[in-house]
């Protein structure tokens, strides 16, 4: 353990994560029914208290402005009637889908008659470091909860005033629905020891998932003893192909980077294909131009868009979360792909085109957690996959990839079933 660490945070720490292992024993048993129940009283809790909780995260707001957080923070940290009605419809999702903890599938008999096969389980007590974002504070204990899984939440101080009051309720639907409390502990300290203390908390938290800037998740991917579940950036592309509907092409790009600019599934370069450039690009840079977005283009798109500023090598490595986009002109399909799968950041990359057999070899060929056709880049979001939220989005390979929702947050385990058998 990092002994700079203050101790009393660390044990304060250690403390929370020891009862919410005691508490996942008995929530891991928990019937459907009991933890739907939860997830219900919590929607009516927070809807019955909106009002207290968006004057709550006016504090919070009124916090950061002071600070001068920049316009995407404060963009992510702002909850309103229609982000209570969204954290209260998340919920109701979630109870809604089916849980997946004692799913058994993949039984085979041997031929001495044992069946074998896997039964699904909760993966056991979730570390959650996240900054700006209140609304995570109910997305994550929800999904923990229906997954079985107890969880320890470390919210930003940008959002102390707004987790603290979702917590609340989230205790109180726990009690209500005769759930150990301590499932879902929101940890009152924000300092960094309190960050380095789960991240040391090895045997107590057994993964722990960053959802925040770079600078959290680099921090937690090197220093976490325990297992990690994490994206970095959010480089996304939509590569608008020879064959793209012009309709589509200009709906879907145009979308990709204005729906908002702060988060990790916004378009950060346009890739279009040299022979529709002329007919497309000059449409795409006046509406862009329009909502104030800034192009920065190479030499063959600021040839067809003159007033376009240069893009640098930087450009295509770069998560802008601002209203800036690069765009580069391709000569053909297989350009495209180079170029995602090398400045690409493998989180969520679209193609426009009519062309069923290219669509497939996108499909295949893009190296990313979500790959799409003839979509915006913004549906890349637990809760427009029909997963009620995400925890959080993972670029890894393993365990899991893309939006995290109830299966991501959990494993499984070999189920022998036998009548007898001695070998």
């Amino acid at each position: 353990m990092n002994t700079s660490l203050n101790q009393e945070i660390v044990n304060s720490v250690r403390a929370a994560a020891q009862a919410a292992k005691q508490a996942f024993f008995q929530l891991a048993q928990a019937p459907s029914e009991q933890k739907n129940r939860a997830l219900l009283v919590l929607a009516e809790r927070i809807d019955a208290h909106r009002a207290e909780i968006i004057a709550a995260n006016g504090e919070d707001l009124a916090a950061a402005r002071a600070k001068g957080l920049d316009a995407a923070l404060t963009d992510r940290l702002r909850l309103d009637n229609k982000g209570i009605d969204a954290i209260g419809e998340s919920l109701r999702q979630i109870a809604a889908l089916p849980d997946p903890v004692g799913e058994m599938d993949g039984f085979i008999i041997r031929p001495n008659g044992l069946q074998i096969g896997k039964m699904r389980v909760p993966l056991g007590v979730i570390g959650m470091i996240y900054e700006s974002r209140p609304n995570v504070t109910v997305d994550a204990a929800a999904l923990c909860l229906k997954s079985g899984n107890a969880c320890i939440l470390r919210g930003g101080s940008e959002a102390f005033h707004s987790n603290r009051a979702l917590a609340q309720h989230i205790g109180a639907a726990l009690r209500e629905a005769q759930l150990p409390e301590q499932a879902v502990h929101l940890i009152a300290n924000t300092s960094r020891d309190s960050v380095g203390a789960m991240l040391a908390a090895e045997g107590l938290i057994d993964v722990i998932i960053p959802r925040g800037g770079k600078n959290l998740v680099a921090r937690v991917a090197a220093e976490a003893r325990v297992p990690v579940i994490k994206h970095l950036d959010g480089i996304c592309h939509v590569y608008i192909d020879e064959y793209a509907a012009a309709d589509k092409a200009l709906a879907i790009a145009f979308n990709a980077k204005t729906s908002r600019y702060g988060t990790c599934n916004t378009m950060e370069t346009l890739l279009i294909h040299r022979s529709r450039a002329a007919e497309l690009l000059p449409v795409l840079a006046q509406q862009y131009h329009d909502k104030g977005v800034e192009l920065r283009g190479c030499a063959d798109a600021r040839a067809v868009v003159p007033d376009m500023n240069a893009a640098t090598e930087s450009d295509w490595d770069t998560e802008y979360l601002a209203p800036i986009l690069s765009v580069k002109i391709v000569d053909s399909f297989d350009e495209a792909v180079a170029h995602i799968n090398r400045h690409g950041s493998h989180h969520t990359d679209s193609i426009v085109t009519e062309n069923y057999s290219l669509a497939r070899r996108f499909l295949r060929a893009v190296d990313s957690a979500s790959v799409m056709v003839n979509a915006s880049t913004r549906f890349a979001d637990g809760f427009e996959y029909g997963l009620g939220a995400e925890i959080g989005i993972s670029t890894d390979k393993i365990h899991v990839r893309g939006p995290v929702g109830l299966h991501g947050l959990t494993s499984e385990k070999w189920v022998v079933l036998g009548d007898g058998q001695i070998r």
